[in-house]
């Protein structure tokens, strides 16, 4: 399968992989697969598995018929480019909801972004808030495309707008999670709480970015 293995650490084993989305995007994947990430996930008490809409309602059986829904399922949504219609994000995010997602990382309209179009910005994560409703909300800002302020610029209107996560990156970008951008994601945010993903391989990466205010750790390494 295509998850990427590491050696494990016993060291703070449960407060870390508690918080870890274990994420399974690549097109390749199949049925098998999908069953592997579950079964990993499952055994090293992952918060949810991430996967993309097509594998939504097979994964939602697979993790009832063999956990007992003890795992959250996770879909992202206008992936990996965010270049969708609002219509066709909107759609795919009630239709992932109807198939058993329990949570959805959407991707936002990165173009309209670096045109600085945030009124455009606003108006999409607003749809998608309250198409996903109670549903927990993750906002992908990919980060490796913006300069600071518009990193902060995007992260106060995902507070406004009363997302429940934002998110780094979607790991297909220029670059993924660092440490500046988190401290600067955490200094901008009071109520939304901040995922980390992209190029997380290893458990200390990942503690590093909890110890700076990551809740949430999207990886698709065994850490």
């Amino acid at each position: 399968m295509f998850i990427k293995k590491n050696i494990q650490n016993s060291v703070q084993a449960v407060d870390v992989n508690l918080l870890v989305d274990f994420t399974l995007l690549d097109p390749r994947a199949t049925t098998q697969d999908i069953e592997k990430l579950c079964d990993i996930a499952f055994k090293n008490r992952y918060y949810s598995v991430c996967v993309n809409p097509v594998n939504i309602k097979y994964t939602k059986g697979y993790i009832f018929k063999n956990f007992e829904n003890k795992l959250k399922v996770c879909c992202v949504v206008g992936f990996p480019l965010g270049a969708n219609s609002l219509q066709t994000k909107l759609f795919e995010a009630k239709t992932a909801i109807e198939d058993g997602a329990d949570e959805i990382d959407f991707v936002i309209n990165i173009g309209k972004a670096k045109e600085r179009d945030f009124a455009y910005i606003k108006n999409e994560i607003t749809k998608v808030r309250k198409t996903t409703k109670k549903h927990i909300l993750k906002v992908i800002i990919e980060t490796c495309y913006f300069d600071d302020n518009d990193i902060v610029k995007l992260c106060k209107i995902c507070e406004n707008v009363k997302v429940d996560f934002v998110k780094t990156s979607t790991g297909f970008g220029t670059g993924g999670a660092n440490e500046h951008v988190i401290k600067l994601m955490k200094s901008s945010l009071n109520r939304c709480k901040i995922k980390a993903s992209g190029g997380i391989r290893t458990r200390e990466q990942a503690i590093v970015f909890i110890n700076l205010g990551a809740e949430r750790i999207g990886t698709s390494h065994i850490i």
